[in-house]
């Protein structure tokens, strides 16, 4: 089982935590794709809209007669043809939610913190203890804690933080994320990810109570009932041998 080091804002190491095997296992890239894909297809808007043909102004009054004048027909001055007209077959406002299941959203972000653990970019601190809001000293925090680019900041929700929450909004490509919304999409955008220790057993057990649970014996199982059902048939032959 591996193990990864807890440590204070200063940098000091102050204990170590011991980490599942059934999460940081195996990364499905597959899977923290998708669940990439779904997260940003929830933020797409889908407010796009064209005018058609009923909703375009003007008149319906036919311009000049079908025939006999030498030009090209036309019925109305909202035809697509024309310049200002309607757009046909253009883009309505639409909702580009589309389904996702939990296990699926459950196992992406499982691979995504064993994506950060491998890669050395999880950190565990004991408690974000922020005395003051100054973005000074959290900048000098995390400079002590190594971070040098993007980093996640994951805090318990229940926490009002206000400290923590005013010293790190003004720190470039630092976000500040509740534990009950930490998903994927925010892993794999920042660099670095650093959780409290509270926060982090207590999504550690979570997630592996989501962990697909395999039953060993299926295979004996399916062995058993054959070799049970093998008499039968076996009598069933011999009474139609004896039958023939």
């Amino acid at each position: 089982m591996a193990t990864i080091e807890i440590q204070n804002l200063s940098g000091g190491k102050v204990g170590t935590l011991e980490l599942s095997d059934e999460i940081f296992g195996a990364v499905n890239e597959d899977l923290i794709w998708e669940a990439v894909k779904h997260y940003r297809a929830l933020q797409h808007r889908g407010t796009h809209a064209t005018k058609a043909r009923w909703m375009v102004s003007g008149s319906g009054k036919k311009l000049w007669k079908q025939k006999g004048t030498g030009r090209a027909r036309i019925g109305s001055v909202r035809s697509p043809l024309w310049r200002h007209g309607a757009t046909v077959h253009g883009p309505v406002p639409r909702s580009y939610d589309y389904k996702f299941p939990r296990k699926k959203l459950m196992g992406a972000l499982r691979s995504a913190l064993a994506a950060k653990f491998a890669d050395g970019k999880l950190i565990i601190v004991n408690a974000f203890d922020v005395k003051e809001p100054k973005t000074k000293i959290f900048r000098q925090a995390l400079d002590k804690l190594k971070v040098n680019s993007t980093a996640l900041l994951v805090e318990a929700a229940k926490n009002g933080n206000r400290n923590l929450e005013l010293s790190s909004r003004n720190i470039d490509g630092v976000e500040l994320v509740r534990s009950n919304d930490v998903h994927p999409y925010h892993l794999m955008r920042h660099e670095w990810a650093i959780f409290t220790q509270p926060v982090f057993e207590k999504m550690q057990a979570s997630l592996l109570n989501s962990v697909p649970k395999r039953k060993g014996g299926a295979g004996e199982e399916k062995a058993s009932k054959k070799a049970t059902a093998s008499p039968r048939r076996k009598a069933s032959r011999e009474k139609a041998a004896e039958v023939a």
